[in-house]
């Protein structure tokens, strides 16, 4: 081999293999979770119907807020009736299987949930234009809103998707639909401030489809239609945003506390917004750098679709999702490597 010939390979051939590696290493990848297909273990023949929000309590029962075979209304107005069926499933998170369940005769539309640090259970039914906060076994605590009244002013929501409760117990509700808003509440009910209005910019919002905090009280909202997640201070203040040409509408974000990091589930959607092409688990740094993403790819081989509307994640990292296509819950399981 000439000389010239030798050098090239001796110097381009480790530059070459060190650069793939360090592409591999940030190549978004599945293999640290696992599908748990047995996952869960409803009884025979029971309505799940559109899983729409999901939480998890500090015993890491896996609350449920379902529709109970209702179907958004496409082309009408939402129903007047509430629904009979119990929309509150708590679920063991190991076996599957329903613990306890509530929620009947009290609910339109139900959408997201979440569980507090005291074990309360907060609730937006977007049919209601209302949010709710009840006890672990379903007293109502309080209640913000008109029924069946919207609007965008302190003491009324349009279409209310989401809640993040503080350790002071103060909260914002992502505020929603029909508004372009996140608004702030102290403990007791009190309105104290609100931030955002229609728009692609920043601190605006295009449906702020869902709210979370990390441990320094940071506010992570998923602005659906911009395809993004918008990042803000405790005041309201805008930070940054996280947008990648990857991904499909965010439809959800939870904290992952272990891990200090976001997860998010995006809706990757077609022929205006009518034709959903599956989701998909977006795993984040602190920094906002995507270091996972599955879903529909595990999913393509059993020829299903999906389309996951929340993300819960446990104390083990489990991460649990509502897919409204099939409706169903679904488990993955951290992988311990």
């Amino acid at each position: 081999m000439p000389a010239r010939k030798i050098y090239y390979f001796i110097f381009f051939v480790p530059v070459i293999f060190i650069a793939c590696q360090s592409i591999q290493s940030k190549m978004p990848n599945h293999l640290e979770y696992q599908l748990v297909k047995e996952w869960p273990q409803l009884p025979p023949g029971f309505v799940l119907g559109s899983p729409t929000g999901i939480g998890i309590d500090t015993s890491q029962n896996v609350f449920i807020f379902c529709r109970a075979g209702r179907e958004w209304p496409l082309f009408s107005s939402m129903p007047k009736a509430p629904i009979s069926s119990k929309t509150i499933l708590i679920l063991d998170r190991n076996s599957g299987k329903i613990l306890n369940s509530w929620g009947n005769d009290l609910f339109i539309m139900p959408h997201g949930l979440i569980v507090d640090k005291d074990n309360n259970v907060w609730v937006t039914d977007v049919g209601l234009h209302q949010v709710f906060k009840f006890t672990h076994d379903g007293k109502l605590l309080m209640k913000l809103g008109e029924a069946r009244v919207s609007g965008n002013d302190h003491s009324h929501f349009n279409l209310p998707t989401d809640i993040a409760v503080t350790p002071d117990g103060s909260f914002y509700v992502s505020d929603g639909y029909g508004n372009s808003r996140v608004v702030k509440f102290s403990a007791a009910g009190e309105y104290l401030f609100e931030w955002g209005r229609k728009g692609s910019g920043d601190g605006e919002f295009n449906i702020p489809h869902a709210i979370d905090l990390d441990d320094k009280g940071n506010v992570y909202v998923a602005d659906r239609e911009n395809k993004r997640i918008q990042v803000f201070d405790a005041s309201g203040k805008f930070l940054k945003q996280w947008t990648d040409n990857s991904f499909g509408k965010i439809c959800s974000v939870v904290f992952d506390k272990k891990e200090k990091r976001i997860i998010a589930v995006d809706d990757a959607n077609s022929w205006f917004g009518l034709k959903h092409n599956g989701s998909d688990i977006i795993l984040f740094d602190s920094l906002g750098n995507v270091t996972a993403k599955f879903g529909k790819g595990i999913l393509k081989a059993e020829g299903t679709k999906c389309w996951y509307h929340d993300v819960a994640v446990d104390d083990q990292q489990n991460i649990y999702v509502g897919d409204i296509l099939g409706n169903r819950i679904q488990k993955f399981r951290k992988i311990n490597k």
